[in-house]
Parts: C-alpha cells; sequence; structure tokens
C-alpha cells in the first residue's frame, strides 16, 4: 500500500520539478515581453500561428506563448500570473486536472494554455457550472484573447441556431456543461449539415471539474418528446385488420413469424382509409400502424405472449414464462396490442436522445479540469477520463486555523452551539460563512439567528449573478452568510477592511457531507492567499453519516460519562471515525458511477455507429451505394430465412419469398416461383437483385437523378431516426429490469451488452429493411422534404426543440397520379395497374 502511495505522490513531485523549469524559462522571457509594444505583444500571436503551420508542435511554444498572455494580461486586466500558476496551466495543457487551492487564480490560470491551444484553429471549450460564471468569464477574460487577436464566443441557451453556431467558429467558446452536451445531440437530429453548430470536438478546459465530471456523472442529459404517434391511429389500423382474412387479404408465415398484406389487402386498406396509394410517403406512417395491428392480430396471442392484467398488457418471457412488468413492446406493438384488447393506449414519452456526461466529455481530443479538491477523487479522475491529478502549491503558505470537530449528543445541541459561535463572532465583527449540506438546516439555522437578532443571508445553491454578489461580499466586517455548500462556487470571498485583524473568516460547518471533497471546499473559502482564517465543523450523533455508520457506541459513552447536549466531545478518534465513514460512501458512490458508466458504454459504441452513419448520410451527394446494399442485406436475410440449410430444397418455402417481394420491393410477376425453383439461394438473390437494379434504374429515370438523391436521403432518415429512436426506448426498459437478472446467478451486465448488441443488429436489420421497402415501393411527391420524426424537448430547457426547423424544399417537378386514376400512358387501364407498377 505504501508503494503505491510513493509512486502517486512521486508523480506529482515530478510533475511539479518539471514544470518549475519550465516555469523559469518563461520567468526569464518576462522582461523580453515587457520591452513589446502592444502592437509587437499582438503580432505573436500571427508569428505562432505561422510557427504551427509550418509543422511545430504546441510544447515548441509554449515557453513564449505563456509568456506573451502574461504579460497581454498585466496589460489588459491587471493580473500578471505567479510561478505557480504557470504551473498550473501546463497541467492543464497536458490534459490533467490542476488542483489549486480557493482563491489561487483558476480562472486566471486557464487563460495560458487555452490560447496556446486556441493558435492550432481548431476550437478550445471553456466549460463552466452555470451561465453567471460563463459570461462573466467569457467578459473579463475575452478581453484578453480579443488583445491578443483571438476571438470569443459565449454560448447561452437563449441563442438560435446561427448565434450558437458563430459561438462555436470562435478559437475560444464559453460555455456550460448542460448546453455542450444538449447541443451535441440536437446536432445529431439535424436534417441538414447546415443546421449542425458544432465543430469537433478538441479540447475542454473544465472549471470545477469535480463538479461536473463526478457530481452530475449520474445525470444523464436527455432530449424526450412525444413519438408521432397518436392514439387514434391504432384504434383505427385495429378496427381496419380485424376484418381482414389470412390467404385473401394478408399471408403469415408461421417460421419468420412474417405478416404482408396482399394486393387485395393493400387495395381494401387504400379503400378504408379514403386514400390514392398506400405506398405514397405521405402514409409511411399508416402503414407501419396497419403492420404492427396485424402484428399484434396474427402474431401475439393473449396469455402465451403478454397477458392483461389490472388493465395493462404485460409481456411474458418466452424462456421463463415470468411476467415481465414495466417492460414495453418497440415500434408501437404494444400501443397495437392495447388497442387490439381495447385497454388505454398509453402514448408515453419518448427519450429521442441521451448521453452521459462522462461519455460526452470523452469525446474530446484532449480534457484538462481545475479545482480546489480533486485528490480524494483521484482513482476516479484517472481510471474514467485518464487524467491524471497534480496538486499545484500555494502562492503563499496556508495560515487557515482548521479545528477538530466537535461532536454534540443530539442535533438540538448542535445547532444551540452552532448559533452561540456565530453571535459571538457577530458582535465581535468577525465575518462568518455557515455551510449546511441541506436547504432545511439552511432555514432552521436562519430562523434561530433571527430570535438572536443577527442580520444575515441565506442562500441556496440555484447558482445566479444576486448569490455570486452575495458570495464576494460575505467576506465583510459584520457579515454573517448561510449557505448550502456548493452555493456560489467559483466566487472568491475577499477579506474587507480590518477583518485580517480579527482572525479573517471563520467558516462553520453544520455536518460533515458524505464526500470529503466538499467538507474541504467549504474549509476553502477561508485563508485566500496565504489570509487568515478559521473552520469549526460541528456534529451530532443524530447526523445522517453519523447514523449510517454506528453512532450507537459513543451514544452509550457518552451516556455512561453522563455528558449532556452541552458538553461536545473533540477528539481525534471520533475525526477519524468520520473520515473512514466518509471513505466508504465515496467507494460506494464510485462504484455506482463506474456502473452507470458501464452500462452506458453499451449505448455509447451504438450511439458512434448510428451518429457516423447519419453524419455520412447527410454530407454524402450520392446514397445510391448505401441504398443499393441496404436492398441486397435485405434480401440475402429473406431469401436465406426463407431457405433453410437444415431442410432440402423441395421443402423451400417459395411462396414466401415471392409475397415477400411482391409486398415490398416488386411488383406483381416480376419474380415467379418458377424463375427461383432449381436455383440455390446464392443464385435466388443474384436474380432477384437483377431485378430490383432494372426497377430502380426506371424509378430514377421516371424522377430524374436530382429528386432520386434527395428521395433517397429522405428515406434513409426517416428510417434511422425511428428506428434508433426505438431502439433507445427499448434499451431504457430493458435496463431498468435486468438486474432482476442477477437471482437467476446471471451478471446483468454481461446479459445487458449481450442483449444490447442482438437488439442493434435487429434494429440495424430493421432499418435496411425500410430503406429497401420505402425506396422501391413508395411514389415520389412534388413537395418531397426531409421531416423530423419527433420533436425533441430537452430534460433542463422545456422549450427547447420547439422551434421550427428551416427545410429545404427543393424545386422539383414530378407526375403525381394516383394509383386509381386511368393511366396517363392512355391505356385505359388503372394507373397501378399499368405504367404505375413500382
Amino acid at each position: 500500500m505504501l508503494g503505491i502511495l510513493n509512486k502517486v505522490f512521486d508523480f506529482n513531485k515530478r510533475q511539479l520539478n518539471k514544470y518549475d523549469k519550465i516555469a523559469n524559462q518563461i520567468d526569464a522571457l518576462g522582461s523580453d515581453m515587457e520591452r513589446l509594444s502592444d502592437e509587437e505583444l499582438k503580432g505573436k500571436t500571427i508569428e505562432f500561428k505561422d510557427r504551427l503551420e509550418k509543422g511545430e508542435a504546441l510544447d515548441d511554444i509554449l515557453v513564449e506563448a505563456f509568456a506573451v498572455v502574461r504579460e497581454g494580461s498585466r496589460r489588459v486586466l491587471g493580473m500578471y500570473p505567479f510561478h505557480v500558476q504557470l504551473m498550473g496551466g501546463m497541467a492543464l495543457h497536458e490534459g490533467n486536472i490542476a488542483e489549486m487551492k480557493t482563491g489561487e487564480g483558476k480562472t486566471l490560470t486557464s487563460t495560458m494554455p487555452v490560447y496556446l491551444n486556441a493558435l492550432s484553429g481548431k476550437g478550445v471549450h471553456v466549460v463552466t457550472v452555470n451561465e453567471y460564471l460563463a459570461s462573466r468569464d467569457a467578459h473579463e477574460m475575452g478581453r484578453l484573447f480579443e488583445f491578443l487577436g483571438l476571438t470569443v464566443g459565449l454560448n447561452l441557451n437563449s441563442l438560435s441556431k446561427d448565434e450558437k453556431r458563430e459561438a462555436y467558429a470562435a478559437d475560444i467558446t464559453y460555455s456550460t456543461n448542460n448546453e455542450l452536451g444538449f447541443d451535441y445531440l440536437r446536432d445529431n437530429m439535424v436534417l441538414y449539415k447546415e443546421q449542425m453548430v458544432q465543430r469537433p470536438l478538441n479540447y475542454a478546459v473544465i472549471d470545477e471539474v469535480d463538479s461536473i465530471l463526478i457530481d452530475e456523472a449520474r445525470t444523464p442529459l436527455i432530449i424526450s418528446g412525444q413519438a408521432a404517434k397518436p392514439t387514434t391511429l391504432y384504434i383505427q389500423a385495429n378496427g381496419f385488420v380485424r376484418n381482414l382474412k389470412q390467404d385473401e387479404d394478408f399471408t403469415f408465415d408461421v417460421k419468420t413469424k412474417g405478416v404482408q398484406l396482399t394486393e387485395d389487402g393493400i387495395t381494401k386498406a387504400e379503400k378504408a382509409f379514403g386514400i390514392e396509394n398506400l405506398f405514397d410517403i405521405r402514409h409511411v406512417a399508416l402503414i407501419h400502424h396497419i403492420n404492427q395491428a396485424l402484428k399484434a392480430k396474427v402474431v401475439m396471442q393473449k396469455d402465451v405472449d403478454y397477458v392483461v392484467e389490472d388493465g395493462e398488457v404485460v409481456i411474458v418471457d418466452s424462456f421463463t414464462g415470468r411476467l415481465m412488468k414495466g417492460r414495453r413492446y418497440s415500434e408501437g406493438l404494444h400501443q397495437a396490442i392495447e388497442a387490439k384488447e381495447n385497454l388505454d393506449i398509453q402514448n408515453e414519452s419518448m427519450t429521442l436522445a441521451t448521453i452521459t456526461f462522462q461519455n460526452y466529455f470523452r469525446m474530446y481530443d484532449k480534457l484538462a479540469g481545475m479545482t480546489g479538491t480533486a485528490k480524494t477523487e483521484e482513482e476516479e479522475f484517472r481510471n474514467i477520463y485518464n487524467m491524471q491529478v497534480v496538486a499545484i502549491p500555494t502562492n503563499r503558505p496556508i495560515t487557515r486555523d482548521d479545528k477538530p470537530d466537535l461532536v454534540y449528543r443530539s442535533m438540538e445541541g448542535k445547532f444551540k452551539a452552532v448559533v452561540d459561535d456565530v453571535t459571538q463572532r457577530y458582535f465581535k465583527g468577525q465575518p462568518v460563512l455557515v455551510g449546511t449540506v441541506a436547504v432545511e438546516t439552511s432555514e432552521l439555522i436562519s430562523k434561530l439567528l433571527k430570535r438572536k437578532g443577527v442580520p444575515h443571508h441565506v442562500l441556496n445553491a440555484k447558482q445566479h449573478a444576486s448569490e455570486a454578489q452575495i458570495i464576494e461580499e460575505a467576506g465583510q466586517r459584520g457579515s454573517v452568510t448561510i449557505a448550502t455548500n456548493m452555493a456560489g462556487r467559483g466566487t472568491d470571498i475577499k477579506l474587507g477592511e480590518g477583518v485580517i485583524d480579527l482572525g479573517g473568516l471563520a467558516v462553520i460547518g453544520t455536518e460533515r457531507h458524505e464526500s470529503r471533497r466538499i467538507d474541504n471546499q467549504l474549509r476553502g473559502r477561508s485563508g485566500r492567499q496565504g489570509d487568515p482564517g478559521v473552520t469549526q465543523f460541528y456534529l451530532s450523533m443524530e447526523d445522517e453519516l453519523m447514523r449510517r455508520f454506528g453512532s450507537e457506541n459513543m451514544m452509550n459513552m457518552m451516556d455512561r460519562l453522563g455528558m449532556d447536549d452541552t458538553q461536545p466531545i473533540q477528539s481525534k478518534m471520533v475525526s477519524r471515525a468520520v473520515e473512514s465513514a466518509q471513505k466508504r460512501v465515496e467507494g460506494n458512490n464510485f462504484d455506482a458511477r463506474k456502473q452507470l458508466l458501464q452500462y452506458d458504454d453499451v449505448l455509447r459504441q451504438q450511439r458512434e455507429v448510428i451518429y457516423k452513419q447519419r453524419s455520412d448520410v447527410i454530407e454524402a451527394d450520392n446514397l445510391r451505394n448505401i441504398v443499393e446494399k441496404m436492398i441486397s442485406s435485405t434480401v440475402e436475410r429473406t431469401v436465406h430465412s426463407f431457405t433453410p440449410k437444415e431442410e432440402l430444397p423441395e421443402e423451400w418455402n417459395l411462396e414466401g419469398i415471392i409475397d415477400y417481394l411482391n409486398g415490398n420491393l416488386l411488383s406483381e410477376g416480376q419474380v415467379e416461383i418458377n424463375d427461383l425453383k432449381g436455383k440455390e439461394p446464392e443464385e435466388m438473390i443474384e436474380h432477384i437483385l437483377e431485378k430490383v437494379k432494372t426497377k430502380y434504374d426506371e424509378k430514377e429515370e421516371a424522377f430524374g437523378t436530382d429528386q432520386m438523391r434527395e428521395f433517397e436521403k429522405v428515406i434513409v432518415l426517416r428510417a434511422v431516426d425511428t428506428k434508433w429512436m426505438d431502439h433507445i426506448d427499448a434499451m431504457d426498459q430493458m435496463r431498468q429490469g435486468i438486474h432482476l437478472r442477477a437471482y437467476a446467478q446471471t451478471d446483468p451486465l454481461r446479459e445487458y451488452q449481450m442483449e444490447g448488441f442482438a437488439m442493434f443488429e435487429a434494429m440495424i436489420a430493421s432499418i435496411e429493411d425500410d430503406v429497401a421497402k420505402y425506396v422501391m415501393k413508395a411514389e415520389i411527391r412534388n413537395n418531397l422534404e426531409r421531416e423530423e420524426v419527433a420533436k425533441g424537448q430537452t430534460a433542463v430547457h422545456p422549450k427547447e426543440g420547439d422551434e421550427k426547423q428551416q427545410k429545404k424544399k427543393p424545386a422539383r417537378k414530378a407526375v403525381d397520379v394516383g394509383r386509381n386514376d386511368p393511366c396517363i400512358c392512355g391505356s385505359g387501364k388503372k394507373y397501378k395497374n399499368c405504367c404505375g407498377q413500382q
């Protein structure tokens, strides 16, 4: 154990020695930079960019670049970074976490690596926990960057897409973590390349990195919305299929459980719904509902595949026969069964896109962070983000007095002692910051202080401008501030006049947080830049942390010693016991976050595949090759499912192949049974694909190349978006119940990985089938346009996604003839039976 600790500390020591030497080189350039005029200093930016273009690396120009920013900072901001701030900047440049105590100037430290990395032209993101801090830093530090010739963008939730695009196009972009994540998800839901706002993710510096990458890591970002599936359509589709007859109106293959409408069935559907052509692209949703209703009627059997319990459809596990409560069939099948059973149809909200902060930030080429407290979570940063924590020494020695904890028997005794202590310090004039874990505690202490006649401010953690203002003034003489531990984070408390003589800022903690890091943050508010200060934590045996980790023995000891509520225990043994309890909780929380990440990694791999393919589709000029590959896969799957290897050729279901082709890819008569008899499956596939290619060529000739290219994009984007959203939903449902597999002595994570992979494969096949069917069967409309599958709403910004996206409407000319209209060639036949045989 000691060996591991030595290694860790040795790493920190080695890094600091290295940084110290480089910082000395930067110091040596100070006088040279001072002699430069403003114009010459600004000209350094152009010089650095030229050198990078000629092949120099960022590390080659680090010393000069840091020296330029340092001098620029003196001229623009009136601040000159200390030696230790140069060292912190190097840790950030290397993609590590700089642990710098409160008041050591983290914001100024970040300017040097941010400037250096922005010279590459690939963009740098500076990430803060709230929009107030993002705006403040963009304005203050932005003056320095703009002086040096770089552009600065501020990305806020209220901006339009164009304004966001402009913010992201800047050399340096300030933003909150939420906004970055949601913009990434929204970018992967757009219909046109021009609608995207972000550039590829290059380098990010995260302020308060522990808050963003650890405290918020368990909450995924979610864009959800109502899927465009009105319940009336399920009821209508169910009413229609109820009267259809097998073999006459639809075919059913028992082995593959495939259901297809026949030509008669299609005609009946067109009549029933009062439409000209069921395969018009406008009726994609209708076909989907009819297919699902057919499946619900023919394939899904009550008390075999599902049961009805308390007015709900509950799935039956086909392997174990157990009821799978809480699980739902995807792609609207569950709603179709609800319609079949005359139950209330649940139009649930769907997750359209989701990502965790862990997986979002791991996509950056380089990631760095800064905070006052990271050492306690060093293992997590190293394992999950591959970031080392480098503890940067303070500019001046810390003189703060951290007193041992005072432990009371009851909460009542503890709060009385806290209020007495605050009152005493207030009348002396010493400023006091009272830190609480919960909002209720801050309200209780406020009430008690009012009775004592002590004026004070109460803050909770809803970070905003006025809060930061109050925190800034918390160091003034006679000031009393009650705040939850996270309130006002990122804002320095500067001491007022005469406060140093009174002992500096007193920080009083009303209980220990389950994470030592949060306690350290509270302590760190006092004693900045070598100022005096004092910190004291008040605990009671009734505190949650104490109760969770066996306070009974200590309670008994206090009783035996006859101690009442006015006498605290002040013992290092108690403090050690509390710290050991905190370590255990931190370990549990780390395990929970690690497990969440392992599950999310399954979806991450799938998300990267889908987003990459979707991006390729949007950017491609010609999708015909991709579509033809999809059709080829669909034909191969279909032929192989009807010609299994274990059966003799005479037992093969060739009629099933013909039914599938007629219903989905070709017109009746284009391929007949005699064309397939005596052929091997591969030969059948080849023959079918030749026919498909011929029909594809004819279709392209009839409608024109440009229109066909846009038509392919419309079809592929719709299929990918619809299936992907259904897939996310299905994965989410499975994730919620997967832990139950542990009872069957199986590893839930492994099961989730295997089933998730199988579901992904099935989704890809389903996308290919849909694309093949609609490209070959659907007709092209005049007003062809890409459409959003569902409107999205973000978890924290309900209004986001309501804005109508501007859609391009290519001007196209095409003949629009109904399937049952007389054919335009003058043959006298209906269009669908003549030239319209699609």
